[in-house]
């Protein structure tokens, strides 16, 4: 009793402590989950392909990629009679659904005024394939126009779906790792969150996130519940609707999706800003929710959730404490730190594990040397999140939707060379 009594020693610290308490905690708890993600259960896989799938792509203005992709659909090692890919041509004013009609796609061209986000397309899609009476698919596949795919990609969802999964999020790789080293960080960053989040998460059984591509929904589950998620990240804005009605997300590591990293800074700036903005706006419509059904269904997963989106929040509060911590280096100080009366040891563990887990990723993924380079570069990238968060937050009600532009044009085979050669 005496110890804690001892631990407010200013006025503040009624309030400071508790929050950085938390803070810990958030920490702590990520850290340790990011450890099961280290290895992967054995499993039996189911080799008789049954599920008929609608394999969808969304194509704004992708003349330069989309007939890449849809040939290495076409290639996909599943029987052709079990899937269609449909290329949405979504407000093009290029010549993205000519060049997809003739890799072999059947091309719907959607104009709409206004809403031109990829959610909406998928929306329109969606609706479109429940009208076709000739079609009854067992489950869509999203991909996007800059994406290659793994020859067992939809094998690997039809074991997922065989085992009893609604909703399914493939492994998401890179396509131009070696690029640039904006390309580079943002691929270690995905390998990195792939394994110590998604992988991690799913080995005890919480619920990964859809990542926009790569990702398998049941039609059941869309005709139950609806599409509806057309905000700026339609993708986690789906996965937490349906976390909040007890339908997990499941990782499938051996589904592989090969996906367009940006080039520069600044498109890496804009893609960021705009996840971030939309999750303080997922974050906001549905914790309150999907705290209400967590507690009714006692699920720890969907509280997992709720943990998930408030990363950016705590982001926020964690800058904020590091900036009074160096104020408190030239003035008096006016709060405790807890850090400086938690064990030293365990503070020593948690800061290197942030720099340690990247690195067994990369060994565990046999990354090229070029890799190991962009790793040194990689506390840029992501200290660069903290003004990103911020401008996420000032503009969390704001909406437009920013497209992207994709121009690394390569075939499947040209990408297993180039990951071959480094």
């Amino acid at each position: 009793m005496d110890t804690i009594t001892g631990l407010f020693q200013y006025p503040f610290d009624i309030v400071m402590l508790p929050i950085q308490g938390i803070i810990f905690l958030f920490t702590l708890y990520y850290f340790v989950i990011g450890f099961f993600g280290l290895w992967r259960f054995k499993e039996e896989k189911v080799t008789e392909a049954v599920k008929k799938l609608a394999v969808i792509v969304a194509a704004h203005n992708e003349s330069a990629v989309i007939g890449q992709l849809v040939a290495n659909l076409k290639d996909l090692r599943y029987p052709k009679e079990l899937y269609d890919i449909y290329v949405i041509a979504d407000n093009c004013s290029d010549n993205t659904a000519e060049i997809a009609r003739e890799a072999g796609a059947i091309v719907c061209e959607r104009t709409h005024p206004t809403k031109k986000s990829k959610g909406y397309a998928l929306e329109w899609m969606f609706e479109r394939i429940f009208e076709m009476k000739d079609k009854e698919y067992d489950a869509v596949v999203v991909f996007d126009a800059d994406n290659l795919v793994h020859p067992d990609f939809l094998m690997e969802m039809n074991h997922h779906l065989c085992k009893g999964s609604k909703i399914i999020q493939g492994y998401l790789d890179a396509k131009n790792p070696y690029d640039t080293w904006v390309a580079g960080t943002f691929a270690i960053a995905f390998w990195v969150i792939d394994h110590v989040s998604h992988l991690a998460k799913t080995n005890i059984g919480l619920s990964a996130v859809l990542g926009g591509t790569g990702m398998c929904i049941t039609t059941d589950v869309i005709r139950e519940q609806g599409w509806r998620a057309t905000c700026l990240v339609e993708d986690m804005e789906f996965t937490m609707k349906s976390l909040a009605t007890g339908i997990k997300t499941t990782w499938a590591h051996d589904a592989i999706v090969y996906d367009e990293k940006p080039l520069t800074f600044m498109q890496s700036w804009r893609q960021r800003k705009r996840w971030a903005q939309g999750q303080f706006d997922v974050a906001h419509r549905f914790i309150p929710k999907m705290l209400k059904e967590g507690i009714k269904q006692r699920k720890p997963y969907i509280w997992d959730g709720c943990i998930y989106l408030l990363q950016p929040h705590f982001l926020m509060i964690s800058t904020f404490f590091i900036i009074i911590s160096y104020v408190q280096l030239w003035t008096h100080p006016f709060y405790t730190n807890i850090y400086s009366i938690l064990p030293s040891t365990l503070m020593t563990i948690i800061m290197l594990g942030q720099y340690i887990l990247p690195m067994i990723i990369l060994l565990k993924i046999k990354a090229k040397p070029k890799a190991w380079l962009y790793l040194l570069l990689y506390p840029v990238f992501i200290y660069s999140w903290i003004p990103i968060i911020f401008l996420g937050f000032i503009h969390r009600n704001e909406h437009e939707w920013s497209h992207t532009q994709h121009t690394r044009s390569m075939t499947y085979e040209q990408l297993m060379g180039e990951k071959n050669k480094h």
